[in-house]
């Protein structure tokens, strides 16, 4: 059962320019690419954010990356135990996510993909693994990666739903 998410954004109002709370609810868009791995998508931006209109920034055509390549996203993402969410295709759940390329299909390591990004990770609950092609490190509540457009994967090792905040930022791809 997915987890339940508050989003709340701000705005102006047209008539006199005064602030007021413009969303308050769930997240408008989810996903579930693979079994139980949930992305909620919280907003995006583009090269250069803007506090003008009216239109609802998370609702968006799929893509783990920024539409932008200067742009930002926020999500959250729930990763339930490895079992669980690796039963199913991962370079179909890639290409479900629109990034059907970012995936590295040669990699042993199920999920291993790379993005045009820099990533912070934070560690909402639980624990996940942030594994690279030359090692991995456990992460726990409260821990932040910084992820630099490198090949990497993630992996839910223990019994219990994983939740991870992240925000990507469109970065120039590395030489």
């Amino acid at each position: 059962m997915p987890k339940n998410f508050r989003r709340v954004v701000t705005g102006h109002r047209i008539e006199d320019g005064k602030s007021f709370i413009w969303k308050d609810s769930a997240p408008p868009q989810s996903l579930e690419p693979m079994p139980e791995l949930i992305l909620h998508e919280i907003w995006e931006t583009g090269s250069k954010a803007s506090n003008m209109g009216d239109r609802d920034a998370a609702i968006r055509e799929n893509s783990i990356e920024p539409h932008d390549p200067a742009g930002t996203i926020f999500r959250i993402v729930e990763f339930p135990p490895d079992e669980i969410w690796m039963a199913g295709d991962v370079g179909e759940g890639f290409k479900e996510m629109g990034s059907g390329s970012a995936h590295d299909d040669a990699s042993d390591t199920p999920g291993m993909h790379e993005t045009q990004t820099t990533d912070y990770a934070i560690v909402m609950e639980g624990e996940i693994w942030a594994v690279m092609a030359a090692g991995e490190t456990k992460l726990r509540a409260g821990d932040v990666l910084v992820q630099r457009g490198t090949n990497h994967a993630w992996s839910n090792r223990s019994n219990k739903l994983s939740i991870v905040a992240f925000v990507l930022v469109g970065a120039e791809p590395r030489l």
